[in-house]
């Protein structure tokens, strides 16, 4: 009986010290997101910037750098399952909640159409080129002992993302987002980051089917079976529900909220047994409720926030205790690392401004296209935390790929106010929150 008593009693120590540990790390998270977040809107940068920049502080290239002692008390005392766990519910939500914001209703003008498609094609297509270019000459440097097909493929379409929810907010703050410039820069971004979830399913589903070619194209006709019922079944019996439990004010039910949180879930089970990422299953779901207006204003009033102020943070410190900048250690790791960044800003600004041009816009707004659809941040970090887990994205890489997506966004607001400044338009910045 005392051994009992005394194996309880540990087994209490235990979890009270995991979740003492948790609490330690999820203030020092959230603490650094929320300051880090300020300080980007003082220097003019949106709030997620910060809050990316915040969680690369947090992680082995500065705080684990500048006090060892500390970082290891707060980061490496216990078992790094929780934060994991945590960060991936957050990005669960987080995709859901992207798939509800996309929004094609621009494309019915006929003047916009030609641009948005043109744009959105060059947007992909030469960064992806320059991705599987640069993939395949420094895997030699930076890859050795990965699949060069996997590796490649990763690295091209981490290079040809765009990231919709950054740069609807920068516009946002910009005051542009009802402008035909903004109309077209954020459908072509909704495009793009179809397109380039799409492609990320598909190398998924590769790189788990161990590169053959018989799974692989199993994986995929189910994925594309999956699609087709969530379209024309599960779509509209959700619908049907939602207008069920649906009250008239714009908070979701608590009925209906556990019930969506729980299609969510299920959806990344049923995308993981297919052999895509669990993520991408939130994304399904959100794609399928995005043009129910009533419950995408209900759901950014009752959960919206949480998810950006909880779990986006955990998600961006999960990434940045990966990164490790130090790792750079040499003048040919830093050599390709500007040369994964110079392409990968090369592609996109010069492939989007240049199928403006050629689509009769001016070469002023054509240029500034090419600046918005530059803008990474978020969805890159995805990207890159699937690859690193699928073991195609070496560590070095990883770091180079963080750099580029902060790289990416944080010259995108200053270089549109030079623009804007250029022809004398007039915006003001939103209110943070």
């Amino acid at each position: 009986m005392i051994l009992i008593l005394a194996a309880a009693a540990s087994s209490v120590h235990e979890t009270e010290r995991l979740v003492s540990f948790t609490f330690i790390q999820l203030v020092a998270i959230l603490a650094a997101a929320r300051l880090s977040g300020k300080v980007a809107r003082l220097l003019g940068q949106p709030r997620v910037v910060g809050e990316i920049v915040g969680g690369l502080i947090l992680g082995p290239s500065l705080f684990g750098r500048l006090f060892p002692n500390q970082f290891d008390f707060v980061f490496k005392s216990i078992s790094s399952v929780p934060m994991v766990i945590l960060s991936q519910i957050g990005l669960a939500l987080l995709m859901f909640q992207i798939g509800l914001e996309f929004d094609f209703s621009h494309l019915r003008e006929k003047q916009t159409r030609a641009a948005v498609f043109s744009i959105s094609a060059a947007g992909i297509v030469l960064p992806l080129a320059l991705g599987w270019l640069i993939g395949g000459w420094s895997h030699e440097f930076l890859a050795q002992g990965i699949n060069p097909l996997g590796y490649r493929l990763f690295l091209a379409v981490a290079l040809s993302i765009t990231a919709i929810p950054v740069l609807g907010r920068i516009m946002m703050e910009l005051g542009i987002t009802k402008t035909r410039l903004g109309a077209i820069a954020i459908t072509a971004a909704a495009m793009d980051d179809v397109t380039g979830w799409t492609l990320l399913a598909i190398v998924s589903a590769l790189a788990t089917s161990g590169f053959s070619v018989e799974t692989f194209a199993l994986q995929v006709g189910l994925l594309v079976v999956y699609l087709a019922v969530c379209h024309f079944a599960f779509r509209p019996l959700l619908k049907r529900l939602i207008d069920r439990f649906m009250g008239t004010n714009e908070r979701l039910p608590h009925d209906l909220l556990a019930i969506m949180i729980m299609v969510v879930f299920i959806s990344g089970l049923i995308t993981y047994k297919l052999g895509v990422f669990t993520i991408f299953g939130g994304f399904v779901a959100g794609m399928m409720l995005h043009d129910h207006a009533r419950f995408v204003a209900a759901w950014k009033n009752t959960v919206s926030h949480f998810v950006t102020v909880f779990f986006l943070p955990i998600f961006f410190t999960f990434t940045g205790l990966r990164t490790n900048v130090h790792g750079l250690n040499s003048p040919l790791l830093w050599g390709w690392c500007l040369v994964i960044i110079g392409a990968a800003t090369f592609g996109k600004f010069v492939g989007c401004s240049l199928a403006a041009r050629f689509c009769g816009l001016s070469w002023a707004d054509a240029g500034c296209l090419g600046i918005m659809m530059n803008t990474r941040a978020l969805m890159e970090l995805v990207v890159i935390n699937v690859g690193f887990d699928l073991g195609v994205i070496p560590p070095n890489v990883f770091t180079m790929l963080v750099l580029m997506a902060i790289f990416s966004t944080v010259i995108t607001a200053p270089f549109l106010r030079l623009y804007f400044r250029k022809i004398g338009y007039k915006y003001e910045l939103l209110p943070d929150v």
